[in-house]
């Protein structure tokens, strides 16, 4: 089995929930099988999910990204926002695609094009809950990359937006 792929207290991310810490890998019979599963808890959430080690893969659950590819992310925080001109309901279903995608690039394309500049027009309510929820899920795989809280890595972040 491919369980030395992640130990336990590791930090992982999957897509759809953020980073969370291996608690356990063990094993549990299920309708008859016996199956080796990762149980990953999530403490923002109060959650445990357990993924089966055969599944891992599939499921998009990864690795924390090297602090070189976290760079890249914020790099791109600097660079211009690009605002399609589809209707908000369709970029909406895109951006939250991406931020289920648990790439950190893709999650902080999703941060700088919703980000909002004190001089600029306020964002509709569904815009502001979107954008929340990437600058959240990218500041807590920063604040877990460079082992600080995630309050300081979303500070990092805001200030690296209004710089650009």
């Amino acid at each position: 089995m491919a369980s030395n792929s992640f130990n336990e207290g590791d930090y992982v991310v999957y897509p759809t929930h953020g980073v969370g810490k291996v608690a356990a890998i063990e094993k549990q019979k299920i309708a008859g099988h016996e199956l080796e599963l990762f149980v990953i808890t999530f403490d923002r959430d109060r959650m445990t999910l357990r993924v089966p080690v055969p599944k891992a893969r599939n499921s998009g659950l990864r690795k924390l990204s090297t602090p070189t590819m976290m760079d890249a992310a914020l790099t791109t925080l600097s660079t211009r926002a690009k605002i399609k001109r589809a209707m908000w309901s369709r970029r909406a279903q895109e951006y939250e695609a991406k931020i289920n995608s648990g790439d950190p690039m893709a999650i902080a394309e999703v941060v700088r094009d919703l980000h909002r500049n004190a001089n600029q027009p306020d964002q509709s309510y569904s815009e502001r809950q979107i954008y929340e929820a990437a600058l959240e899920r990218l500041a807590s795989e920063l604040a877990a990359v460079e082992r600080i809280e995630p309050e300081q890595a979303t500070q990092k972040l805001e200030k690296l937006l209004e710089a650009a």
